[in-house]
């Protein structure tokens, strides 16, 4: 005889962790205590700033209030020293906290929550986190930054191939080439900046949506919690997890940034480049040949940016159809914010290790640098200054030029100056003063060229502007 619907031991749907049925299904898909407890700091916060408020105001009598803020002291205390029990069946760190409060110092506990709803306190909380997680990340790109720095002092002048289409194109110093990673990720750092002055407005005491008829003073509660004015709208204030997504994003460009320099350090570290070495802290070694040392911290960095660009794409997916205002989708923003800055910070951790680590082989670089015909520009420059050919006069001259040492085998400065007058009659001796790899670089002085003197100077600029 068939078992009915009341019977969920017999129907597969409920089996394993929801043998208790719908009711263990609803609590498991609605929770969000295993995550959003990490807000517990913020929502303590959020409530402390609440609680003044309210008794500023008249709302909550002092005493309650001062009962309210030792009750929240303890349970932070508690928290702290991960002696708090969570309850999933409170559904969020809100009820948590706000339970425990009510258990602990009664009425007054159950006061705190005048004027306000889950929606605004759950915007402010994830709000005041993002705001953190963005000051400790730009902590962590200021030391990537002077980790950069350092090294491009170290090699200013170093010679090393500079790519196009990853073919050698012209001679750069290594130095140069770092420093244009401290132009990508101090854009990272403008970026997140940008990112938390929008972010810095108060949603509390927009209450569920439509604000709320006690006499609040949402001026003050966003004073007090650091914010730059209390939102404007309260539907807005409930709803909108733009400040999310705008972190998301800075945060998968900055990824890529990273990914970008760790692809390169793989590149560089292996043969037939030879470029840098990276020690064993930074490097394992393979189960089967011993000779190995493989660039995984930098592989991992690569790979990771991967993870971070599908939390963006996951949340942008969340938000896009939802009418005004809050719905309990957006309970689905935590996970990838979260994700997101904890990934993005180990990277940076890995990646200001590597760049301090790392030991460029000079001469593996130089050698190289001077491959591939890599002087060709600075001959058709010299043809353009010294003889006066057009540039595309200039450019078909030294095509020539670069066929004929292609045929015999040389370089472009080791072909003798009838070699040369063979193809352009009026080329004189001084056309050997740009064919050398150190003259092309010294001779990129134009702003934000690689010559020695401008990666100094741009050193120095930078370790002024970030203090």
């Amino acid at each position: 005889m068939p078992h009915s619907p009341a019977e969920p031991q017999a129907n597969s749907l409920w089996g394993g962790r929801f043998a208790r049925g719908p009711d263990a299904i609803m609590q498991e898909i609605n929770a969000s205590i295993g995550f959003d407890k990490r807000l517990w700091r913020q929502d303590i916060e959020g409530s402390k700033a609440h609680a003044r408020m309210l008794a500023a105001q008249g709302i909550i009598t002092e005493a309650d209030r001062d009962a309210i803020l030792a009750g929240l002291d303890d349970i932070a205390n508690e928290i702290a020293r991960g002696a708090f029990a969570f309850s999933e069946a409170r559904e969020d760190i809100h009820l948590n906290i706000e339970a425990a409060l009510a258990e602990r110092i009664g009425e007054a506990g159950r006061r705190l929550h005048t004027a306000r709803s889950r929606n605004d306190q759950v915007a402010l909380d994830l709000r005041l986190w993002v705001r953190d997680a963005i000051d400790q990340l730009d902590a962590q790109l200021q030391a990537l930054l002077r980790a950069l720095l350092d090294q491009a002092e170290r090699y200013a002048a170093s010679p090393m191939p500079g790519f196009t289409h990853l073919q050698i194109a012209q001679p750069i110093t290594f130095g140069h080439h770092l420093l244009a990673y401290v132009e990508m990720m101090a854009r990272d750092r403008a970026r997140f900046a940008d990112c938390r002055a929008r972010l810095n407005e108060s949603p509390l005491g927009a209450a569920a949506l439509a604000g709320t008829s006690f006499p609040i003073d949402r001026h003050a509660t966003a004073a007090a919690l650091g914010f730059a004015r209390p939102m404007a709208n309260s539907l807005d204030a409930v709803s909108s997890r733009d400040f999310a997504l705008e972190f998301l994003a800075a945060a998968a460009i900055c990824a890529a940034h990273l990914s970008r320099l760790a692809e390169e350090i793989v590149i560089w570290a292996s043969a037939p480049f030879r470029f840098i070495r990276l020690s064993d802290a930074f490097t394992t070694g393979s189960s089967i040949m011993p000779q190995k040392r493989n660039p995984d911290a930098a592989e991992l960095v690569r790979a990771k940016t991967g993870r971070i660009n599908g939390n963006l794409l996951a949340l942008l997916t969340v938000m896009k159809g939802l009418p005004l205002a809050y719905a309990k989708d957006m309970q689905e923003d935590k996970e990838p914010v979260f994700d997101t800055a904890d990934t993005l910070a180990l990277c940076l951790a890995a990646t200001e290790g590597m760049v301090r680590d790392l030991e460029a082989d000079e001469a593996a670089m130089r050698r190289w640098a001077g491959e591939g015909f890599a002087t060709a520009t600075d001959l058709a420059d010299w043809l353009v200054r010294a003889l006066g050919l057009p540039f595309r006069d200039a450019h078909h001259v030294t095509g020539r030029l670069v066929a004929l040492a292609e045929a015999k085998g040389c370089g472009l400065a080791d072909l003798s100056l009838d070699d040369l007058r063979s193809v352009e009659p009026r080329i004189t001796a001084d056309v050997y003063s740009v064919l050398s790899v150190e003259a092309s670089i010294a001779s990129r002085t134009s702003y934000g060229g690689t010559a020695p003197a401008n990666v100094r100077a741009q050193i120095a600029a930078w370790r002024e502007r970030l203090g």
